[in-house]
C-alpha cells in the first residue's frame, strides 16, 4: 500500500505568515480546467500584483512545445493526470527544454510518498496533489522566494472610517502605541491624511517631514531616507508624517505609496497606516495590498451603509484574505439615535471585534493633552476595548473584561444566532 505524501503546502496555510511575491514570471499549463481556475484567481490576487502569470492548457507536453521555442519562466507550474511512470518519463522530456534555474512545480494526481522523493530528488521544487487551492499556491511559491537567513517584512495593517469622525485615526494611534510599549515591537504609524492628519497632534510633535517627501521621488526611497523622514517617539515607536497643512498640495501616486510602504515594512516589524476617508485609486489600493484592514464605524445609518460597501468590496478584492476586522465606536452617545449592535453586524455580516463606549471626557482628554487613551485611564472600558483589539491584531487573544465594560460578546453572538434561526 502507497504511503500518504507529505502536505508542506497544507501545514503552512494553518500559519499567518507575512508573504510578498516579488517581480517573478510564472506560467501554468493546466489538463483540466479547475485548476486553471484556480491559477487564474491567484493571478489577481494582491500578493501577485508585481509576477507576470501566464495560465496555459495542454500539461507537460504542451509545455515542452512552447519552450523548445522559448526561454522557461521563473516559476513553472504543469498538471498531469499521469502514473508514477510516465510522470518521470514526461518531466525528464521537459527537463531537457528547461532553464536550471526556473523552479518546477507539479501537481498531480498520485499521493505517494515514492513519487514525491523521486520528484525532489529529480529537481522539482514541489509535488501538490490535486485538487489544490489559492492559498496553497500562494504560500508554496512565497515560500520558494523566502530567504530563510533574512528578516521578515513586517505586517501592514490599515485603519479606515467609515467615514469622517468616526475615531479611526485615535484608534489606529493608539493600537500603534499599545504593541510598541506593552509588546515591545518596533513600530511605525503612517499617516496618510497629507492635510488634516492628527499623528503629530496625538504625539505632540510639529515636525514637518514625513510621508510626503518620500511620496515625491519614489525612486530615491531606500532604509536611509525613510530612517531620516521618521520621527522618534520612543525606542519602539516611530511615526511617518504628513504635512497636516492646506497650503502644500501632496498628489499620491499609488506605484509610489507602495514602494514606501514595502521600504517601511522591510524595517520593521509593525505598520500602521492611518488611511483618511477618501476613496482614491490609491486609497483602495492600500486597503488592498494591507495584510490587515481595520474598519471604524459608529452605529448610524450611513456609517452602516458606508461599512456594508467596504465590507463587500474588500472581500471582492481579497478572496485569499481573513476578512476585515469592524470596531463599533462612540456607542451609548446620549441623545443620538443608534443602530443597535446585533442589527448593526447582521446588516454588514462581521461581528464587531469590539464595541467602545461612547467616552467624551475620556477622548476628548486624551486628544486635547496629547496622550493615548492608556495614559488617561489605563483601566477605563475604553483602553480595555483597545488593549483587547491590539491583542486580535497581533496574535494574543484577549478578551474584553466583562468588569471594565457593559458590552459583552457573547450576548451579540447569541442575537445573531437567534436571528440567524428566523
Amino acid at each position: 500500500m502507497n504511503q500518504t505524501a507529505p502536505a508542506p503546502s497544507q501545514q503552512a496555510s494553518e500559519q499567518s505568515v507575512v508573504m510578498l511575491i516579488p517581480r517573478i514570471n510564472f506560467h501554468a499549463f493546466c489538463e483540466g480546467q479547475g485548476t486553471a481556475g484556480i491559477v487564474q484567481a491567484v493571478a489577481a490576487d494582491r500578493r501577485f500584483s508585481k509576477a507576470h502569470v501566464d495560465v496555459h492548457m495542454g500539461g507537460i507536453n504542451a509545455a515542452i512545445q512552447v519552450y523548445q521555442q522559448q526561454k522557461t519562466p521563473d516559476v513553472l507550474l504543469v498538471e498531469t493526470s499521469k502514473s508514477r511512470d510516465e510522470i518521470m518519463v514526461e518531466l525528464g522530456n521537459l527537463a531537457q527544454v528547461c532553464e536550471p534555474t526556473t523552479k518546477v512545480i507539479v501537481v498531480g494526481q498520485v499521493n505517494d510518498v515514492i513519487l514525491y522523493r523521486d520528484l525532489t530528488r529529480a529537481g522539482v521544487s514541489e509535488y501538490m496533489v490535486a485538487p489544490i487551492n489559492e492559498q496553497h499556491i500562494i504560500e508554496l511559491i512565497a515560500g520558494l522566494y523566502s530567504d530563510p537567513d533574512a528578516e521578515p517584512v513586517g505586517r501592514v495593517t490599515a485603519f479606515i472610517g467609515a467615514k469622517g469622525g468616526v475615531g479611526s485615526s485615535t484608534i489606529a494611534h493608539n493600537i500603534g502605541w499599545y504593541i510598541s510599549k506593552n509588546f515591545g515591537i518596533d513600530t511605525v504609524i503612517t499617516d496618510l491624511d497629507m492635510a488634516f492628519g492628527t499623528a503629530g497632534l496625538n504625539f505632540n510633535n510639529s515636525n514637518m517631514q514625513g510621508i510626503a517627501e518620500a511620496l515625491k521621488e519614489p525612486d530615491r526611497v531606500d532604509s536611509v531616507l525613510i530612517d531620516r523622514l521618521l520621527t522618534k517617539c520612543t525606542d519602539k515607536l516611530s511615526l511617518l508624517l504628513a504635512p497636516g497643512t492646506v497650503d502644500r498640495e501632496v498628489n499620491i501616486d499609488k506605484s509610489a505609496l507602495e514602494t514606501v510602504l514595502d521600504e517601511v515594512r522591510k524595517n520593521v516589524p509593525y505598520v500602521v497606516v492611518d488611511v483618511p476617508n477618501i476613496w482614491a485609486p490609491w486609497s483602495k489600493h492600500t486597503l488592498a495590498q494591507a495584510d490587515d484592514v481595520v474598519i471604524v464605524a459608529t452605529p448610524e445609518l450611513a456609517s452602516l451603509r458606508n461599512t456594508k460597501n467596504l465590507i463587500d468590496h474588500l472581500k471582492t478584492t481579497r478572496p485569499n484574505d481573513s476578512e476585515p476586522i469592524l470596531v463599533l465606536n462612540q456607542v451609548g452617545m446620549a441623545k443620538r439615535p443608534e443602530v443597535p449592535a446585533a442589527e448593526f453586524a447582521k446588516a454588514v455580516g462581521i461581528v464587531p471585534t469590539v464595541v467602545i463606549e461612547h467616552d467624551a471626557n475620556l477622548f476628548g482628554t486624551a486628544n486635547s493633552e496629547g496622550q493615548m487613551i492608556f495614559e488617561v485611564s489605563a483601566k477605563s472600558a475604553g483602553a480595555q476595548s483597545l488593549e483587547a483589539l491590539a491583542h486580535k491584531l497581533t496574535g494574543r487573544e484577549k478578551s474584553v473584561d466583562k468588569k471594565s465594560s457593559k458590552f459583552s460578546m457573547a450576548p451579540l453572538l447569541d442575537k445573531l444566532k437567534g436571528m440567524g434561526k428566523k
